[in-house]
């Protein structure tokens, strides 16, 4: 199973008292920090928000990458519905070359709807543009020179697409919330899936993993190429009181304010401490717990072959997040790797 961390770059309104220039600089400390551990990959997520500095993941990424060696370097997602997939091939192939050959990127239609008007797009068009975005991106990845014609964007007669990548064949994942379209059509189209599970009981997400691991079967596809993923709202401290205590206000007051435009009833106590469970979403709790969380969830599911935490809708201060990098990075992922197969059973 492979381990990893994905950040949003908080800052704005989270009570974090740096500059937006220092969280960044501590972003990619925490990211060299945890290619010195071993964890496989870190993950830069894409929102257009005061609150986060994400809008441009490839830079960050691109940072990270002079000063790394080994571990994977990820978006978590890229919005290509609000993207050109020529520019964004080519930045991602340009990260690839930076890094030699350890660039990945998810791609999803995002949670959040502000890229939409910032780039005059229609959100009536959510659905339609995202799969023909994906399309034209998955035939850049394919071919060198693109014949490609659609709605939203002008055609492609010919037209050499440049840099191409180090690696043979970018990796592409699709990212995916609670859509079973979503899910079918990533299976469809056998690629693999990461799936943001952020609240309830991941054991839920069950039926829709089925759906995307029959989808891909009968469209041909092994079982090796149907890989899963879970993207979850987790983080580790020496005791799980302390991990729990940490996590709250931050956790609160973020999910609060997204409740507040999405119709979301105020986060409480009660209700954060019912996802700490065994069954809960929230991946939270001391290295030796959450190693066995995961290893149930992952059974749940049928099996997963990569986790990624996600832990700075906490407004963490950075001395927190590495610590909790470092435990997640020394001791959950040995114990993942030891306990689990590289296909999650």
């Amino acid at each position: 199973m492979q381990v990893g961390i994905d950040s949003f770059a908080a800052w704005e309104d989270t009570g974090l008292s740096i500059s937006p220039s220092e969280r960044l600089r501590k972003l990619v400390e925490q990211i060299e920090y945890a290619d010195k551990i071993g964890l496989d990959l870190f993950g830069i997520g894409e929102h257009h928000r005061k609150e986060f500095l994400d809008s441009a993941p490839t830079v960050i990424l691109g940072a990270a990458a002079a000063r790394t060696e080994r571990i994977r370097l990820t978006s978590a997602v890229t919005v290509l519905s609000a993207s050109d997939p020529v520019r964004l091939f080519q930045e991602f192939a340009t990260l690839d070359l930076l890094s030699q050959g350890r660039a990945e990127m998810v791609v999803g239609r995002g949670s959040f709807v502000e890229a939409f008007p910032l780039f005059g797009l229609r959100l009536e068009d959510y659905d339609s543009l995202f799969a023909e975005k994906l399309d034209l991106l998955l035939k850049i990845r394919d071919n060198e020179h693109v014949q490609w014609s659609g709605e939203h964007r002008p055609a492609l007669s010919g037209q050499g697409i440049y840099p191409r990548p180090l690696q043979d064949k970018l990796p592409i994942w699709i990212g995916v919330g609670g859509t079973p379209e979503s899910f079918v059509r990533a299976g469809q189209l056998g690629l693999p899936l990461m799936v943001a599970i952020i609240g309830g009981e991941t054991r839920s997400f069950k039926p829709l993993i089925d759906l995307y691991r029959e989808s891909g079967r009968q469209a041909g596809y092994s079982a090796n190429q149907l890989k899963v993923g879970i993207h979850s709202l987790g983080y580790v401290a020496e005791s799980t009181r302390q991990a729990a205590n940490d996590f709250y206000p931050g956790y609160a007051r973020t999910m609060t304010e997204i409740g507040k435009e999405r119709g979301w009833p105020k986060m409480t106590r009660g209700h954060f401490d019912a996802q700490l469970g065994p069954q809960g979403a929230l991946i939270i709790g001391d290295p030796d717990e959450v190693t066995q969380k995961i290893i149930r969830h992952s059974k749940s599911l049928g099996g997963i072959s990569r986790i990624t935490f996600m832990m700075n809708p906490a407004s963490l201060p950075h001395e927190k997040l590495m610590r909790a990098t470092e435990l997640i990075g020394t001791h959950v992922a040995p114990a993942l790797r030891e306990a689990l197969d590289g296909n999650g059973d």
